[in-house]
């Protein structure tokens, strides 16, 4: 067992007790998400880029974690609009476009082609009403990267070395509010909801707010103009998404759930600008601008009342870049915890890297719970060190977890 894990009870309010919870997610069409979305497929392009010249597992070092979105110009109308200027979407961060092997081979990788096929691909898979090549202008900058993180992704080792000091964080479970804002943006963004109904965007937040127990769910969704005729079939949309959202409510809470759908709308209104209309289903259109990192934590969600990462984890390198590896492991434990130790209400786990030291061996893994009455810390502890040890035994897997889709990073 390792002799830097350590376990302690938490000092601090059930989650579930608290009188004021409020929890945020940003969909797959807000600016903030797109750029999280672009730079975790380029990444994930970059990687298997690399794998295929070098072979499997042979990943080199790069961050693609720098996406900057500036929106573009449009112009929304019922019935459809168009759009004046395209949005601008800038690819930065660090790659290997030159590299010579052990043999003396040298490579040459097409980095800025795979790159924006990356993101373009993203965009047609995700912005459905977007035309990815009239409403766009994609521009790669991503440059070589820094010579001593170079040198410490290179190493060679077995496990890699960390090429940061940072801190990663999980908890575990998800309260009723959490499960029920990820839940229904995931439900309003998924495929089936958006082909039943098209009008819904992608540009979804879900902002809730428990009271005690009452959950306020304030709903933002910006409509496809081309889908909605008038105010009349606008209003009608908007009813379906409360309707949608309050029917899901009680597979994840028994609270008093209200649900508002774009507050921000003047309803009395005949002019398109009253209400949240847009071409393309987001938002980047024309309002707003997007950044890596300014959205979802690893979990999918912005969690106030919760240990929080300020770490950008989508786009970084998920080999040895401890700001992405140690978010996601850090779920996964408390996750593991909550679900195999009955005994463990609440669980919050910290894992802190050393710049140079394995991933595997981080300088602390915390780990704080709050247990049932009854309990006692010492009756749970040896299990809970064993599944923090074995998730720090098994952490390369996440590299291809990663690559696959099969990791959350936003």
């Amino acid at each position: 067992m390792r002799d830097n894990i350590f376990v302690s009870e938490l000092n601090q309010t059930y989650i579930e007790d608290l009188e004021i919870e409020i929890v945020e997610r940003k969909g797959i069409g807000h600016p903030d998400s797109i750029s999280d979305g672009i730079a975790q497929s380029v990444s994930n392009a970059l990687c298997k880029m690399y794998e295929e010249k070098l072979g499997e597992g042979n990943i080199l070092h790069h961050n693609t974690d720098e996406v900057q979105i500036t929106a573009g110009d449009s112009d929304p109308k019922f019935g459809g609009g168009s759009v004046r200027k395209p949005i601008d979407i800038l690819l930065t961060g660090r790659g290997i476009h030159d590299y010579v092997d052990e043999n003396g081979v040298e490579y040459h990788f097409p980095l800025e082609r795979v790159a924006i096929k990356a993101a373009k691909d993203w965009l047609k898979e995700n912005i459905v009403n977007l035309d990815v090549e009239l409403d766009t202008v994609i521009e790669c900058k991503i440059g070589r990267g820094s010579g001593d993180l170079v040198n410490v992704f290179d190493r060679e080792s077995a496990i890699p070395s960390s090429n940061d000091t940072s801190f990663g964080v999980g908890f575990a479970p998800l309260s009723e509010t959490e499960s029920l804002v990820l839940a229904t943006e995931e439900l309003f963004n998924s495929k089936e909801f958006t082909k039943k109904y098209p009008a819904t965007g992608e540009d979804i937040k879900v902002m809730g707010l428990r009271e005690k127990d009452k959950i306020t769910l304030t709903i933002c969704c910006g409509m496809v103009d081309k889908y909605v005729k008038n105010p009349e079939e606008y209003k009608a949309a908007c009813a379906v998404l409360k309707e949608e959202a309050e029917k899901l409510a009680p597979k994840y809470t028994n609270r008093d759930v209200e649900v508002f759908i774009n507050t921000g709308d003047n309803l009395d209104s005949d002019d398109e600008a009253g209400y949240f209309l847009t071409v393309t289903g987001t938002s980047a259109e024309m309002g707003d601008d997007g950044s890596v990192g300014r959205g979802n934590r690893a979990n999918g969600l912005i969690t106030p009342c919760r240990p929080m990462s300020m770490e950008a984890t989508s786009g970084k390198n998920p080999v040895n870049h401890v700001g992405k590896i140690y978010n996601i492991l850090a779920s996964r434990i408390a996750a593991e915890i909550a679900e195999k130790i009955p005994e463990v209400k609440q669980v919050h786990i910290m894992l802190l890297s050393q710049i140079g030291r394995p991933i595997d061996n981080p300088k602390a893994a915390s780990t704080q719970v709050i247990l049932e009455d009854g309990c006692k810390l010492e009756d749970v502890k040896a299990d809970i060190e064993k599944i923090i040890d074995e998730g720090l035994e098994n952490i390369t897997d996440i590299a291809q977890d990663v690559i696959a889709g099969n990791a959350r990073t936003f």
